[in-house]
C-alpha cells in the first residue's frame, strides 16, 4: 500500500492489530520531532493528519480539530503533558543518539539512557506535546 496515495477508506479497512492515534495541537511539529529525534518516517503530512512509520508499526497523528465530535477530545488536558501514563517504546532506536537530539528539538529527557535489568538500554523522552517515547536497544 502506498501511504502517500491510499484513500482514507481503503487505509482504514487495511488496519489490523493494535492502532496508535495521538491527538496533537500541532501535527507538523509533532511529526518533525518524531522524525528528527527518532528517525521515524513521516507520510501524508498535513496540518490535520500524519502517518508515522516505525518498521511495520504505524502511528496516526490527528489535530485536535479533527476530533471535534469525538468524546475523547473533551477529556484531553489543555496543557501538557497530554499523554501522562502512556509510554511508547521504539525498539531498535539508539537511546543515546535520540537523547543527544531531543533537547535541540524541544524534547525533555525524563529518563537518561541506562541499561536496565530486563536487558534493554533505554531512555524516556517527552515530546513537546507531553507524550513519552522510549527508544530502546538490547543492552
Amino acid at each position: 500500500m502506498d501511504l502517500e496515495t491510499v484513500n482514507a477508506a481503503d487505509f482504514g479497512r487495511s488496519l489490523t492489530g493494535l492502532g496508535v492515534n495521538l491527538l496533537c495541537r500541532d501535527v507538523r511539529a509533532m511529526a518533525a520531532f518524531l522524525a528528527g529525534v527518532f528517525g521515524l518516517g513521516v507520510h501524508r503530512l498535513s496540518n490535520d493528519f500524519a502517518l508515522i512509520r516505525h518498521g511495520a508499526v504505524l502511528i496516526q497523528l490527528h489535530a485536535d480539530g479533527t476530533f471535534g465530535a469525538h468524546p475523547l477530545l473533551g477529556i484531553v488536558p489543555e496543557s501538557p503533558p497530554r499523554g501522562a501514563g502512556a509510554q511508547f517504546y521504539l525498539f531498535g532506536i539508539d537511546p543515546d543518539a535520540a537523547v543527544a537530539r531531543a533537547n535541540d528539538l524541544g524534547g525533555v529527557v525524563i529518563e537518561p539512557p541506562a541499561t536496565k535489568p530486563h536487558g534493554l538500554r533505554e531512555a524516556t523522552i517527552l515530546t513537546p506535546e507531553g507524550y513519552a517515547f522510549s527508544p530502546a536497544v538490547p543492552g
